[in-house]
């Protein structure tokens, strides 16, 4: 029996790989399926199974590649409807890989379909469970993302906490946990960075599985703080349901060099929008007017789902050298299929052949404090998350949180010098770049973001936010 994780930290996602005497089961995977059929080259084994946790609304899963290639079946749980062929299990219902036996435990409440899969090992004995997106360490799943019209997020969260009291906590102690995600992924509030627990560790220390708690008490609890999903999580679960274009044609239709002439008549043919992948140190040197940073050092997938509204939007690529591939299959990860290509040779031969190069202002700590001095603090945005703001911020500034940003546009005044800072710089540039091609010529990003500045000792800080940013805040997370 082999049970491996295959991690991908930019989106905080694990898939599963199982094998036993010639067959396999590869549990949510990635939409590049060729590591998988690697794996099972590597074992001279046979896919069998691709079991389906739920449709994924973070990520668009391999599935379907993944069967076209293997012959394997795709497994979901009760209640899921799909555009392809698959086996809707039932509850309970028994599937046999090698010597080991896969149990189906339908577990409703992050979706309606959410499934986990028992592992029983050669002998009958409960060995592992596949959370997916029920159980995570230190957390689980929220209960916002399948609301209908006849189905609120506090009767998700109740279903939610009766699958875990009665399927996950009577599992034995010691049963291995393996959830979908872990800390980072916006499929949750409060994951742990471990990645791998059990189910005695879990209902020890996981806030959820509390053995003293009512059902009224975790409604509250999963539910309070969350912020709204990120806009492509629906399409990413249509994608996941319906079908989608295969990862080769994606790949074979995206990896294409562009001359920097041809690159713009792309862009202005396409109206595609020119997304700049290098690092921000790199960026803010030289970049095209109106591209847009998000670099792949970072989540760059999750952000992109974040801040680019349409899942179909033409993109065009300025990429490091021999990036690309990486670039769109990163993309193509949550479901931004349509890139018409990237710039060959880079900024260098954009440059070389004469084209326009705007820059972007970057300055210390100890510069930013003389900038206050002179512009005073509403000419800050702090583009931190709400929790980070809340823990300390520098006093009487504004939070402008990354995530809502185009949500702010009608606010701020495209005539004010704008000082714009994360925690560490990554997230400014980000932002900087937006309000940049949005037509705020000054704007100025902090180096080395908040750690910076408080580390010089400069400046008063406070966690104390005004009740009217709190509402106005609020109103931003649900889009009013």
């Amino acid at each position: 029996m082999k049970i491996e994780q295959i991690y991908t930290g930019c989106l905080a996602q694990g898939a599963y790989y199982i094998e036993s005497n010639g067959e396999a089961a590869i549990i949510d995977p990635l939409r590049e399926v060729q590591p998988y059929l690697d794996r099972a080259e590597e074992d001279g084994a046979t896919i069998k199974y691709v079991l389906e946790t739920h449709f994924h609304a973070d990520f668009v899963s391999g599935h379907l590649d993944l069967a076209k290639k293997t012959g394997a079946t795709i497994v979901y749980g009760p209640n899921a409807k799909t555009g392809f062929e698959a086996h809707i299990a039932t509850d309970g219902e028994v599937l046999k890989l090698g010597s080991l036996t896969i149990k189906v435990l339908h577990t409703p409440g992050h979706t309606m379909e959410s499934t986990c899969y028992l592992l029983l090992d050669e002998n009958g004995k409960e060995n592992a469970v596949f959370t997916g997106d029920t159980l995570f360490i230190g957390d689980v799943g929220r209960p916002d993302l399948a609301q209908k019209s006849d189905m609120t997020m506090a009767d998700l969260a109740g279903h939610l906490f009766d699958s875990l009291r009665n399927k996950l906590m009577t599992l034995p102690d010691e049963v291995t946990v393996y959830p979908a995600h872990g800390a980072g992924s916006a499929c949750g509030k409060n994951m742990s960075k471990e990645t791998v627990s059990t189910i005695g560790a879990q209902k020890a220390t996981n806030y959820a599985l509390r053995s003293d708690m009512t059902k009224a008490e975790f409604v509250f609890e999963v539910t309070d703080g969350l912020l709204a999903p990120p806009k492509y999580f629906p399409e990413n679960v249509r994608l996941n349901k319906e079908g989608y274009t295969s990862f080769d044609e994606v790949m074979k239709r995206g990896a294409q060099a562009l001359s920097p002439r041809a690159f713009e008549e792309a862009v202005n043919a396409t109206g595609a929008l020119m997304l700049d992948v290098r690092t921000e140190g790199e960026f803010h040197q030289g970049f095209i007017p109106n591209s847009i940073f998000i670099g792949l050092g970072g989540q760059f997938a999750p952000w992109v789902g974040a801040l680019v509204a349409d899942v179909n939007q033409p993109l065009a690529l300025i990429v490091p050298e021999g990036q690309a591939e990486e670039a769109i299959t990163r993309l193509s990860r949550v479901g931004f299929d349509n890139v018409v290509g990237y710039l060959e040779g880079g900024i260098a031969a954009w440059k070389a052949a004469g084209m326009e190069v705007d820059t972007i202002e970057s300055i210390t700590a100890d510069e930013f404090k003389a900038a206050v001095e002179q512009y005073g603090p509403d000419h800050v945005l702090d583009v931190r998350k709400p929790s980070e703001f809340a823990a300390e911020h520098i006093k009487d500034v504004e939070t402008v949180p990354l995530d809502f940003i185009n949500d702010y546009m009608g606010d701020l005044d495209r005539q004010k010098k704008y000082f714009v800072h994360c925690a560490g710089g990554y997230r400014s540039m980000i932002a900087a770049s937006i309000l940049k091609a949005r037509g705020f010529e000054n704007v100025v990003d902090v180096k080395g973001g908040f750690k910076a500045i408080n580390e010089s000792g400069k400046f008063e800080m406070t966690d104390y936010v005004c009740p009217n940013a709190l509402k106005k805040q609020k109103a931003k997370e649900v889009g009013v």
